[in-house]
């Protein structure tokens, strides 16, 4: 068997003129070092986080394909967001999952086993990588179910790890009715930690409620900040996650945090005492964030991004999160994809208008031997 192998993989590039360019390019893999594993990839996903690399703030009613290179131009004003990689071609994909078909000499039990893979550059034939950096998948289990194993599974897990850190015994999430707030729906439910679900619209109300959630509220309703209220009081909850970043949603949650901290208490010109912590780890709202200020003086805003949290977390708390995905790969963690697509289909302009809506209930997975 040879230690090297041929393929393709897509680079992301942002021109100095504002042009986006994705395209698929030659790579060769391989042979693998001591403690590397070469791995044919067989399923790795589009995730939001995988987005912001791949298109970036490009205007995609620009998209136009030229010579196999699909191309949209980025607005001017946008450029600042991205002027650190202006000239850089970047490979895309966080995550995924395949089969060793390589193994450095220190790595020879993983040959010919399934894996999945944290680290990037997944949207490729093949992905080198260190053997830290993959997990061998159960049984039974196939590429499609370890593809996402990583980045939402130990988002969620995250999540709940930090509730219990810092103090908290409950939590708020916004944007809940994603792959990833499903996920940590069936978590907190598993172990009995109260969730308090913000979704936007009276479908995924349903969605969620189904799935067993107790506390789901539709932002874009009548009452909801009152409601909001309520659900925090009976919850205890005084955490936040939250999906969007820009707009009022944010602090529209802390000011109902203060809120149900102030029942029944005097009055304090400083607030309650209750301290409430907001996180922002996503962007789906790309407007700026705006705080009331109407929630008291113990409160703190911050982001939260899962490389550090598994950093601070350490060496033992990442591995115990990653078995617990392993164990329950295909229940609590599984995920659903609406289409499954090759890297072509990537720089397919309608495909890319379709994975780009991150509509709920909508993921898409990539095959890259189709």
């Amino acid at each position: 068997m040879t230690d090297t192998f041929a393929g393709k993989i897509l680079h992301t590039t942002i021109t100095a003129d504002g042009t986006l360019r994705l395209e698929l390019v030659d790579q060769q893999w391989g042979p693998p070092g001591a403690d590397e594993v070469v791995v044919r990839v067989e399923a790795t996903p589009i995730n939001p986080s995988d987005l912001g690399l791949l298109i970036g703030p490009a205007d995609l009613s620009t998209l136009a394909v030229d010579g196999g290179v699909l191309t949209a131009k980025v607005p001017e004003r946008r450029l600042g967001l991205v002027k650190a990689r202006l000239g850089e071609a970047l490979p895309v994909g966080n995550e995924g999952a395949g089969t060793v078909v390589a193994a450095g000499s220190n790595a020879g039990h993983l040959l010919g086993k399934k894996v999945g893979m944290l680290g990037g550059a997944m949207y490729g034939h093949y992905r080198q990588l260190p053997v830290r950096d993959c997990i061998v998948l159960p049984d039974g289990a196939s590429a499609a179910d370890g593809a996402a194993m990583f980045v939402n599974p130990l988002t969620a897990l995250g999540f709940v790890e930090t509730m219990r850190a810092e103090g908290h015994k409950a939590i708020v999430h916004t944007a809940a009715a994603s792959n990833l707030g499903q996920m940590l729906n069936r978590i907190c439910l598993k172990d009995g930690v109260p969730l308090v679900c913000v979704v936007r619209s009276a479908e995924q109300v349903a969605l969620l409620k189904g799935q067993g959630a107790e506390h789901v509220l539709d932002s874009s309703a009548d009452g909801f900040d009152a409601a909001l209220v309520e659900a925090v009081a009976a919850t205890g909850a005084t955490l936040a996650f939250d999906a969007l970043g820009g707009g009022t949603l944010g602090s529209r949650i802390l000011a109902a945090m203060e809120a149900a901290a102030n029942k029944g208490a005097a009055y304090s010109r400083y607030g309650s005492t209750t301290f409430k912590q907001l996180y922002i780890y996503g962007g789906l709202d790309l407007s700026p964030t705006t705080l009331g200020r109407n929630f008291g003086f113990s409160w703190s805003v911050g982001g939260w991004l899962l490389t550090p949290f598994l950093q601070k977390a350490g060496r033992d708390v990442a591995a115990r999160l990653r078995q617990r995905v392993a164990d329950e790969l295909t229940t609590t963690f599984a995920s659903h994809y609406t289409a499954t697509i090759s890297l072509a289909d990537v720089l397919n302009p309608e495909m890319v208008r379709a994975y780009d809506r991150k509509a709920t209930g909508e993921k898409f997975l990539i095959d890259p031997r189709l």
